[in-house]
């Protein structure tokens, strides 16, 4: 297989391609990004006979289909998605080449799917998998698996909270978009636009994480699980960057206007406040509390088998660079594989097969801690599984 990654000189670019190398059947990788100089790259990529260093814009799609020709699979890690997502599908699509992405923009998946490029996939005989990270991604396919096991799907509930010590570069330009104005969540069994970053609850995670108090965030799944899984009345995603602080403070600069796209004028120049609060963000000092490095995800789902009420629930701690790019990367092996066979447009939970994913997520390392809650008339039965 020849793989190409879009932005694969950043962090999530570079953890799709280290767990791809030691694959035999991945014969080239192809590191695409603005900046070719391979200052940045990881020690093990610069010796590597497999890494290949390609400088292109991944908002230049007649350029990147060129360079995609012969390839088996593009791999799209270059955000912001709201930027990059159509124009690589775009790419994909003129050069006949499957595409993934890690894309957890609302807004770019609405684009991708109200646009034409899911017939165009479809005729080209391609896939278009978007959302293959973590969250979305992991956490969709995790859904899915306990969704098959219900007779009625009633509620999926989907957290995550992340460290800032993990978070850089396009992550915090996304951090702070997915709270701002009005963002999709799947309630009674229709889309509703809600406050993002309202909807506080406490939601408890997995040691070293532990509590944290989450809000309504702006990712994809309220848009595509009801695609998908046939019946279910509410799809929310709630997410939290801790430590607890960092929400707290964006809160605060959501509500006194340092978060506005509208420019400002100050000593005679015009300012976009959130371009400050940004650079800001990303010049955190060095001594102030970041939290343990480290992500988690929850995945609740509720509903009926047999008569009787059943919550399914999953917990993952782990490291969110790899804990974005190994989701990915399998899904880029079971492509090739041919474990994947859909053509067109879907979602992680539209064609990736639950079950082969999951194998292959805990043969690579990954713990997943499930639980399986069983409630009748006559009993409470709770099992418990890793």
């Amino acid at each position: 297989m020849k793989v190409f990654i879009t932005g694969g000189k950043g962090n999530i670019g570079q953890e799709v391609a280290l767990n791809l190398i030691r694959y035999k059947e991945v014969e080239i990788i192809v590191l695409g990004d603005t900046n070719a100089d391979p200052a940045g790259l990881r020690d093990r990529f610069r010796k590597n006979k497999k890494i290949f260093l390609v400088e292109v814009d991944a908002n230049d799609p007649k350029r990147l289909a060129g360079l995609l020709k012969g390839t088996d699979v593009v791999v799209n890690c270059a955000g912001p998605f709201h930027s990059t997502a159509l124009s690589v599908v775009q790419a994909a699509v003129e050069a006949r080449v499957n595409y993934i992405d890690v894309c957890d923009d609302c807004e770019a998946t609405n684009a991708l799917f109200a646009s034409e490029y899911g017939q165009a996939a479809k005729d080209a005989g391609i896939t278009v998998l978007t959302g293959m990270g973590s969250d979305p991604g992991t956490n969709n396919v995790i859904a899915k698996w306990y969704a098959d096991k219900l007779d009625r799907v009633d509620e999926i509930s989907l957290f995550w909270a992340v460290s800032i010590a993990e978070i850089a570069g396009a992550a915090w330009e996304h951090s702070l978009h997915m709270t701002m104005g009005r963002i999709p969540q799947f309630l009674d069994g229709r889309i509703e636009y809600v406050e993002g970053g309202s909807g506080e609850q406490m939601v408890e995670f997995p040691e070293p994480i532990g509590p944290c108090r989450v809000r309504y965030v702006g990712h994809p799944q309220p848009l595509t699980m009801p695609r998908y899984i046939q019946g279910v009345k509410q799809v929310i995603v709630k997410g939290a960057l801790f430590p607890g602080w960092v929400d707290e403070l964006i809160q605060e600069q959501k509500l006194t206007g340092l978060l506005s796209k509208l420019p400002v004028r100050v000593g005679g120049i015009e300012v976009a406040p959130c371009d400050l609060a940004l650079r800001l963000w990303e010049a955190i000092p060095i001594n102030r509390d970041k939290g343990p490095s480290c992500s988690g995800l929850k995945v609740t789902v509720k509903g009926e088998r047999d008569g009787k009420q059943v919550i399914y629930t999953a917990d993952m701690v782990g490291g969110m660079g790899p804990g974005t790019g190994l989701p990915a990367s399998i899904a880029v092996r079971m492509l090739g594989a041919g474990d994947i066979r859909f053509k067109g447009m879907s979602a992680p939970e539209g064609c990736v097969d639950p079950g082969k994913f999951l194998a292959a997520m805990v043969q690579c390392g990954a713990r997943i801690h499930q639980t399986e809650t069983v409630t009748s008339m006559l009993e409470v039965q709770q099992t418990f599984c890793s």
